[in-house]
């Protein structure tokens, strides 16, 4: 797994990744908010994520592995509409 991509939008960081189960992040340094894209098509916005946790996603051997043990339990999330 590994980040495919990276662009930087304003406060947005957009991450392409190469993953069997995630497709992109979004993340906003301003809100502190991730928003994640997964192959199912499913979108949800993780909030209060620190960047230095983001940061440790980003340079993660599987960003997959690091998101399911570190984020998608530990931060309040939503799901967004597509």
């Amino acid at each position: 797994m590994a980040i495919k991509s990276t662009t930087i939008d304003g406060t947005k960081i957009v991450c392409e990744i190469v993953s069997s189960n995630l497709i992109k992040t979004t993340y906003d340094s301003e809100k502190n908010s991730l928003v994640v894209e997964f192959k199912n098509g499913m979108n949800y916005e993780y909030e209060e994520v620190p960047h230095n946790i983001y940061a440790q996603f980003r340079l993660s051997e599987s960003q997959g592995k690091f998101f399911n043990s570190k984020i998608s339990k530990t931060y309040k999330y939503k799901k967004l509409d597509n």
